[in-house]
This record gives C-alpha cells, structure tokens and sequence, in this order.
C-alpha cells in the first residue's frame, strides 16, 4: 500500500469511529480499519487495566483462531507477561518522546511471550503500538500476520504508531462518558483504583470471606513510598509524580502475579494491593518483588510494606478498618525498621498488639485509619 493508500487507510479509520453508535462499535472499527490499512489477517485492541494488572482484550477482528471471540467476555493476560507497555513508555517519554510501535516475530529473538503466541495460532509476525490517552499509556493495537505473509518492518511500525494515535483520539469522544464513571473509582495521577474502590472490594471480600471461612482469604498490603518529599523539595513535584507514576506502574506489575487483585493509590505517598484467594504466602512473595523493584526505582529511597492477610494468625477479621490497622502497624514498623522487606502481621506478633492497642497508647507513635 501506498502513501496515498495509507493516508486513505487513516481517512477511513477515523470516519468509522466517528460513525460508531456505541463504545463496542467504536473499537470494532478501529480493529478492522488498522487490520485492512496494515494488511494484516488479525487485529486487537487491548486495555490496560492498571487496578487488575491486566491487558484486557476488547475486541478480535479478522480471522480469528479456536477461543478467540469478537467481543471476549474476560480474555485478558497479566502486564507481568508482557511487560513492555509498563516497563518502556515512561523513560522513553523523558524529554518529548513519544511512544513507539515494535515488531514481533514468531522466529524472531525478542524475549517475550508474543513469540510464542504468534506461533501457537499459526501467525508470523505482529506489530504492537501504545495507544495513548491524556499522555498516560491506555492500552494497545495488535495487529499480525498469518505465517507465509510478508514480515512486517520498521516502516510498518512507523505507521502503526501513527493509526494508534488516530484510535486515541477516536476513543477520546467515544469515551468520555465511561470515563466519568471510571474516575469516581480511580486515582487521576496514575490511573490505579482509589480509596472508594478498595473500601468497597475490602466489604465484597470481607463478606465472602465470613461466608466461605478460611477458605476465602483476603489480604491487605500497604506501600509508603519513602524519598518521595526529598525528590519534590530538591527537583519538584514533576519529577515526585513522575517517581507515583512509576511505583504505580511496579505495583500493578506485580500486582498481576496474584489473580483478581485489586491495586490502588489512597493518596499521597500511600498504596495498596487487595488481594482475594491466593494464599498468605504467595501474597507476601509478590510484596517482596514489589520492595525489591521499589528498590530500583531511580527516583526515591524504595518502600516499606506492610501485610496482614486473614491466611496468618491475626485473630477475627470482623471489618476492613481492623485488616487496615492491621497492615498499617506492619508497615509502620517496616518504615521505622527501615525494612528491605515487608513486615507481615501474625508472623510478627509485635504488629498485632500494636494494631490492637488503643490508639494513642503510652510509647507508641502511629497512625491508623479511622474509618468504621
């Protein structure tokens, strides 16, 4: 295809997205018109759901494979297998860049699981571009290739990028109303849930939890992020942000290690992670890699963590304030201890006292949430 053709390929995407009737129309027509302009047999258009750790598939477009459907009810795969959306955007945008397609073969090199699933349904090559909205990665356009078809080349990503950006903006005007919806449960600087939405994933899980017994476990992790008022005293609240919106990104990382777990910003330097089913262990693994990551992290002096999970011996767990003034003590005594790992109330009985204690009590410097 031409440049005449390619720029009649755009022309057309963005009339049929504007065309669109409703959000499902919207990202139809944007699968179907980067797959024809691209010359691919398949396309795909993902969301990053940050709170879940997810890439969740919208919509498959063209010839489609045994369990791919057009409109998938929850066919969505952990960030943490394909990691490039979280891992490369940020330090690439440092001073005005932009985000930027990539190829992938099914022979290639690159390491990665897309190799694999491009073989596994019988494709050759893919090209993956960021589709951006309000300068924050939302997600991504797919687009592949049968096998015995042409590889795709940097020209072609070139033009990738270019289709994505035409998406974005398509899904902007389509979009605006579920955004408003989104926003009452999500923090605006890094797109993580907010307070509100854990509150009520912590009572929907604390109830499951007292029907189905020790069975159910739930488990709370709180993050403060140290560093964060030296990085905006000495470089400014730009480069602050820029260290939540990176630890945010780590957070949801590891976050989609552990099925189902929600993972959100409280405000300032606070976060945390809900997660329900997987044991206390495995909850306390992911919390490690979050503090080794945290560790990383060029901005910043890491984190402290702090878990209480109704998997340890932590006493009646009868509201979410007590798992909160649980998982708040762990890491308050993380913070002071200057802890490279989390502290997990139970397996340090200190926590669990301190927790329980009346608030203000002799020798003790804390604070707790007071929510009922």
């Amino acid at each position: 295809m031409g440049v005449d053709g390619r720029l009649r390929a755009v022309v057309g995407l963005a009339q049929a997205m504007a065309a669109a009737c409703a959000p499902r129309d919207s990202v139809r027509a944007a699968a179907r018109g980067a797959r024809l302009a691209m010359d691919g047999s398949f396309a795909a258009i993902s969301a990053w759901e940050r709170e879940r750790g997810r890439l969740r598939v919208l919509v498959n477009e063209g010839e489609r494979r045994d369990g791919e459907e057009e409109f998938p009810e929850d066919e969505s795969y952990p960030v943490h297998d394909f990691p490039e959306i979280t891992e490369f955007l940020h330090e690439r945008w440092v001073g005005g860049g932009g985000p930027h397609a990539w190829v992938d073969s099914a022979v290639g090199d690159r390491p990665g699981r897309r190799g694999e699933a491009l073989r596994r349904r019988g494709r050759g090559t893919c090209v993956v571009a960021p589709i951006v909205l309000s300068g924050r990665a939302w997600g991504e356009l797919y687009v592949a290739r049968d096998e015995g078809m042409a590889d795709f080349d940097e020209d072609d990503a070139e033009f990738a990028t270019v289709l994505a950006a035409v998406i974005a903006a398509g899904l902007a005007q389509s979009d605006r109303l579920e955004e408003a919806r989104r926003l009452a449960f999500t923090d605006p600087l890094t797109g993580l849930a907010n307070r509100r939405a854990v509150d009520m994933r912590l009572d929907e899980a604390l109830e499951e939890h007292r029907r189905g017994g020790a069975g159910v476990v739930v488990s709370l992790v709180v993050c403060d992020l140290n560093g964060l008022k030296k990085v905006n005293d000495t470089l400014g609240h730009a480069m602050g942000d820029r260290l939540l919106e990176r630890f945010g990104s780590v957070l949801s990382l590891c976050g989609a290690i552990l099925p189902g777990a929600l993972v959100a910003r409280l405000g300032g330097d606070e976060f945390c992670l809900v997660s329900v089913g997987p044991s206390a262990d495995e909850v306390v693994r992911v919390t490690e890699e979050v503090c080794l990551r945290a560790a990383e992290l060029e901005l910043g002096e890491g984190v402290a963590c702090g878990v209480a999970s109704t998997g340890d011996p932590i006493g009646p767990v009868k509201s979410s304030r007590r798992l909160f003034r649980l998982a708040d003590a762990a890491q308050y005594k993380a913070k002071a201890a200057r802890s490279a790992k989390p502290v997990v109330a139970g397996r340090d009985t200190a926590v669990v006292r301190l927790a329980d204690a009346e608030p203000g009590g002799p020798g003790e410097r804390r604070r707790f949430r007071g929510r009922a």
